[in-house]
């Protein structure tokens, strides 16, 4: 099953959000429909960015689980930049 992961990055966050619950959050997304192998926080240029890494049986699959990890970080937070990718061999592609 091949690897994929999603980043996004994360701008202000809505009233009321602790900032320690995105991350999470962004993780129960996918894991409600896949198997997530990891995820993390790192800052990009100056902003905050998340990634989950999950699997899925094809780029179609992938799509729904990197929608359901936006939509639900769009909810705590204000995000640019979504990005899908498709793990080959020891490198990351555009999926």
């Amino acid at each position: 099953m091949p690897s994929y992961r999603v980043s996004l990055a994360v701008g202000l966050l809505q009233p009321g959000v602790d900032p320690a619950d995105v991350l999470p959050a962004a993780a129960d997304a996918a894991r409600e429909l896949t198997t997530v192998e990891s995820y993390d926080v790192g800052v990009v240029r100056g902003r905050a960015r998340i990634t989950v890494r999950f699997l899925a049986d094809d780029d179609a699959a992938a799509h729904r689980v990197a929608d359901a990890v936006q939509d639900r970080v769009d909810a705590l937070a204000d995000t640019f930049g979504g990005r899908l990718t498709r793990r080959w061999g020891n490198r990351w592609y555009a999926a």
